[in-house]
């Protein structure tokens, strides 16, 4: 990604943060059943385990999965979305800490379960095999890999497409509430392209593709 690029999602993301939370919970009763399914399953994999959360937002997940999880670090790059998160009631001990994702300041082997929520479809595509490297030594042995996103709304995007660069990675429309609007790269996948991107680096334990979103868990081969 080009460094403005990354300037300007960077300031999407912070000058968003205590609206994003909107995306939780939009009047569609599909779509909401698909999150708290979801959570069920998070808060069953995160049982009794020691978790790095990278891109942690406004929290939103972390939450959660402190219910049963026995301790988690929590990054973000963004202040703002940090400063949300923080405002936020925790069921085991969470320490956050500002960090790029791509430079987590963590020791390697250190996490039972690393998650990444909403970021892979931010990801430059011609980046993804340093990326799965950075998450892939931050587990200890057996440990595991969560990642949710997006996937295409079923009724069509909204918002306009505003490019795609010389690796295939496409733009997209986005306005705060005020009406600013951004493009920030937004890829999305489908279930075959998704194995495709994965299976090289990774052994594919679940992969849930739905109408509104995917997740999957991921083991070191």
């Amino acid at each position: 990604m080009r460094k403005n690029d990354l300037e300007k999602q960077n300031e999407y993301y912070s000058k968003r943060a205590s609206e994003y939370e909107q995306i939780y919970f939009r009047d569609n009763k599909e779509r909401r059943k698909e999150i708290d399914n979801e959570v069920v399953r998070l808060k069953s994999l995160a049982q009794d385990k020691s978790i790095i959360e990278l891109a942690c937002g406004t929290g939103y997940w972390t939450t959660r999965v402190s219910e049963t999880a026995s301790q988690i670090i929590a990054s973000d790059y963004s202040n703002d979305m940090l400063e949300e998160a923080q405002k936020k009631t925790y069921h085991c001990p969470v320490q956050f800490l500002q960090a790029d994702l791509h430079e987590p300041p963590f020791e390697k082997a250190s996490c039972d379960l690393l998650l990444l929520g909403f970021w892979f479809s931010h990801e430059p595509c011609q980046d993804y095999e340093k990326l799965f490297e950075t998450l892939l030594s931050l587990l200890k042995p057996n440990g595991k890999i969560w990642m949710i996103d997006n996937n295409p709304p079923a009724e069509g995007d909204a918002y306009q497409t505003t490019g795609q660069d010389k690796y295939g990675n496409n733009y997209k429309q986005r306005f705060l509430d005020d009406k600013t609007e951004y493009s920030i790269l937004k890829n999305y996948f489908r279930e075959e392209s998704l194995r495709k991107i994965l299976e090289p680096y990774f052994e594919i334990e679940s992969l849930v593709h739905q109408k509104y979103y995917w997740s999957v868990v991921l083991t070191a081969k």
